[in-house]
């Protein structure tokens, strides 16, 4: 019998990538999936998981995107209920906001696919239970969580372009945050974000943008990606009450 999760979308083409959806599918999870520029998120009372995508707004753009208010309110609920949480890069960056860490400019934008580190904590977190301490993260940002964070705030994931990879509420492994994009790292995502977001594309000024290594590198990571990725969502999934 499937249960169902509210998936929380931020843009028209941002939605749950290939990976995410093929591991949903192996679950018969019901995605009920909410596009906030044009939608109320609904009571999340009875839903097995939230899971929260990336988008283009900072978590401090409130004027700009009047959602936010009302999703940082809705991911507050989902703790205070203890409702297994999530995030994927803005997802990520809103769950240590409401938790009470500083979000801002990265040192540097992070794009592309990069090695990505576990930390002492994130070996031992059930989540990457089963995956190489070494992995291949597909990222897409510019903001990121700033350290240091609050005591009550765990760094699970770490990599040369960003601190702070993965983040999980302490004693609470089911919360969690990915600043990288995994779930739609597959090589018809990439393309598809290449051509959507060739605007925020055209501001990094940081690195040279070559479009044509990024889909070389999706299909030389897909397999790896994919399998990690379902591993990975099965560990998330087995927490899930």
């Amino acid at each position: 019998m499937g249960r169902k999760v509210i998936v929380i979308q931020h843009n028209p083409w941002e939605g749950p990538g290939q990976f995410l959806l093929g591991a949903a599918k192996k679950y018969t999870i019901k995605m009920d999936i909410i596009r906030v520029w044009e939608e109320k998120i609904p009571e999340i009372k009875g839903y097995a998981a939230m899971i929260v995508l990336g988008g283009g707004p900072n978590v401090d753009q409130e004027h700009l995107y009047p959602f936010l208010k009302e999703e940082k309110q809705t991911i507050k609920k989902a703790i205070a209920r203890d409702i297994p949480y999530l995030g994927f890069c803005l997802g990520h960056q809103l769950l240590a906001d409401v938790l009470g860490a500083k979000v801002g400019p990265n040192f540097q934008s992070s794009l592309g696919y990069i090695q990505g580190f576990l930390t002492h904590a994130g070996k031992s977190h059930p989540v990457f239970k089963g995956l190489p301490q070494n992995m291949p993260f597909f990222k897409w940002h510019s903001q990121a969580v700033q350290e240091p964070l609050p005591g009550h705030v765990a760094i699970l994931a770490t990599s040369a372009e960003c601190q702070v990879e993965a983040i999980s509420l302490q004693g609470r492994p089911h919360i969690l945050g990915l600043q990288f994009d995994n779930h739609a790292a597959a090589p018809e995502n990439v393309k598809n974000w290449i051509t959507m977001d060739s605007k925020w594309l055209a501001t990094i000024q940081d690195r040279v943008v070559n479009t044509a290594m990024l889909l070389e590198d999706a299909r030389k990571h897909q397999e790896t990606i994919r399998m990690q990725f379902t591993k990975l969502f099965d560990n998330f999934f087995s927490l899930v009450h």
